[in-house]
């Protein structure tokens, strides 16, 4: 039941006491099935896990006294190791990556631009859209208002924005976030390599056989040389018996 030796690939900060390595008096015990069987002595907790065949583990060391629980030492570290692994795809959510657009930008640039937060978006990360005016363009701000609104059309299907697009100095600031993942559109340059230029699947090419080599002509068949070919011409001397 006991384990002297913790995992060589576990880090300090994530170690857990098990059974022996328990260091308390007393313990506040959690059953097999989730229930509170209360404090109790460390001896008859750890009793109390070799007769349910499983482990004690301490789950809130830092507790007066530490919580300790009856389950395979095994399954909780799956457990830990399932949450951990979870929590790790909402951690791009924190991530923010500014894209950054001009009231006069090239509608193919505004493309590359739009396929950038496309792919941010897809992988769960934030977008900060900022458009800057330079010297005339602060006389028309409505046209950087268009180019924003255009862009958050275009971004829809992937991502909304936290709040309406506001003037701040000399720039249009606005945040958006990815949709729910059951709600997101798929990513489409994930696939655009797969497809053709026509956006369809490329189809098989059957492989062509080379050409095979032509068949070598017949022999002509060359007359017996026993037999002289009279083509008609000694029919009158071939009834003619020599003596």
């Amino acid at each position: 039941m006991s384990r002297p030796f913790s995992p060589r690939n576990s880090s300090p900060a994530s170690f857990v006491r098990v059974n022996g390595k328990i260091r308390a008096r007393e313990v506040r015990v959690i059953g097999v099935e989730h229930n509170q069987l209360g404090v109790m002595p460390l001896t008859d907790a750890m009793n109390l896990a070799r007769q349910h065949g499983v482990d004690l583990v301490e789950i809130a060391a830092t507790a007066v006294p530490p919580v300790c629980r009856l389950v395979d030492f095994g399954k909780y570290r799956y457990e830990m190791a399932k949450k951990e692994k979870e929590s790790k795809k909402h951690q791009h959510a924190s991530i923010v990556k500014e894209v950054q657009l001009s009231p006069r930008i090239d509608p193919h640039d505004l493309g590359i631009k739009l396929m950038h937060a496309i792919n941010f978006l897809c992988e769960d990360m934030k977008v900060k859209i900022a458009l800057k005016f330079r010297g005339r363009e602060n006389a028309h701000t409505e046209v950087g208002f268009e180019v924003i609104r255009k862009f958050i059309a275009d971004i829809a299907p992937y991502g909304q924005p936290d709040f309406q697009p506001k003037l701040v100095g000399k720039a249009i600031n606005l945040m958006i976030s990815p949709l729910p993942r059951n709600k997101r559109a798929k990513n489409p340059h994930a696939t655009e390599a797969a497809n053709d230029g026509d956006g369809h699947a490329p189809e098989k090419v059957k492989p062509v056989k080379p050409p095979s080599a032509p068949p070598a002509p017949d022999k002509e068949k060359i007359p017996a040389a026993s037999e002289p070919q009279s083509n008609g011409l000694n029919d009158a001397f071939s009834k003619l018996e020599v003596k």
